[in-house]
């Protein structure tokens, strides 16, 4: 029996399996596959192909595969009162919702004491999204002045706001 002809005879079939049943391309799993075969190659009896007796261990190894990695998951999964006190509330408390619409607040009106062209700036690139071209066009004046305002904007913003920073 020529064994490198048996392993690219059956390479693609026994990864499809092993894919199949694992859910993973696993090179290790392949080889142990030919290695059992190699060594139980006396012991392979001609009641069926050897492309089906290939396929049966292909099989079997993948599925000692995942019993052995679930009993290793399993052992390594903490206890149910760990996972519930690590577990986070989604939902803020009343308290820090409060907390988020005063700091919204507050961001808002310092965007709203900016000088009309600096809010202008600052609203359309940064709360609505557009490019400096995007919004250079629409202002109708150029992109360097686009991003001087916004500059300037950000500069007396971050010394409005330094508390919340």
């Amino acid at each position: 029996m020529d064994f490198n002809k048996l392993v690219k005879q059956n390479r693609a079939n026994v990864k499809s399996i092993i894919r199949l049943i694992t859910k993973e391309d696993n090179e290790d799993l392949e080889q142990e596959v030919y290695l059992k075969v190699w060594k139980n190659s006396d012991k392979y009896k001609e009641q069926g192909t050897f492309k089906s007796w290939i396929n049966t261990v292909a099989k079997n190894v993948s599925k000692d595969y995942l019993k052995s990695s679930y009993r290793k998951h399993q052992d390594k999964m903490e206890t149910d009162d760990t996972v519930l006190n690590t577990v986070r509330d989604r939902k803020d408390s009343p308290e820090l919702t409060v907390v988020k619409n005063e700091r919204q607040k507050t961001i808002l009106a310092a965007i709203n004491a900016l000088k009309p062209k600096m809010k202008e700036v600052v609203l359309m690139c940064e709360i609505y999204g557009y490019t400096y071209e995007d919004c250079a066009k629409k202002l109708k004046c150029p992109v360097g002045t686009v991003k001087s305002r916004l500059f300037n904007a950000k500069k007396e913003l971050a010394e409005t706001l330094k508390d919340l920073l």
